[in-house]
């Protein structure tokens, strides 16, 4: 091989598929989750101890924004960009929308998901807070289609 620089890609895929450089891959980023300023919202009764079953914000232009962001922040990295999955987690368009929806949605976003010891979705509901939770759940509403 007469390019050096072919000779320089071969050898560091070889290095790299024979595990003498290692690095960290992440598949989906960083996925350290991102506060969310939810200080323009109502507050809401109980705070973050009594949660709500459900969206008080439902309707509301300015959880509407915050949820978009949030979304953004802290989901679409799994859920895909604009709540359309690319197959790796649900697809949240199809979330059952309305008050017999927000119970399921809220279950999982504070507990998360896990299966024989697997972690599919980390509990996110300490972490972000409740009024976080349901602006999220305002725009991924705005998201609905049917199958």
């Amino acid at each position: 091989m007469t390019n050096p620089i072919g000779r320089i890609a071969l050898l560091a895929a070889a290095a790299l598929a024979s595990g003498a450089i290692t690095s960290n891959l992440y598949a989906h980023g960083n996925v350290t989750p991102q506060a969310v300023d939810t200080s323009a919202l109502p507050d809401l009764a109980g705070g973050n101890e009594t949660w709500v079953v459900a969206n008080p914000y439902r309707g509301n232009e300015k959880a509407l924004e915050i949820g978009q962001s949030a979304y953004g922040q802290n989901c679409a990295r799994c859920h895909g960009l604009d709540a359309i999955s690319g197959g790796i987690a649900p697809d949240l368009r199809y979330l059952e929308t309305g008050d017999s929806g927000d119970e399921w949605y809220i279950e999982r976003f504070r507990h998360g998901s896990s299966h024989d010891g697997k972690v599919y979705m980390p509990p996110m509901g300490e972490v972000l807070g409740q009024k976080a939770g349901w602006a999220i759940r305002t725009w991924i509403e705005s998201k609905h289609t049917e199958e």
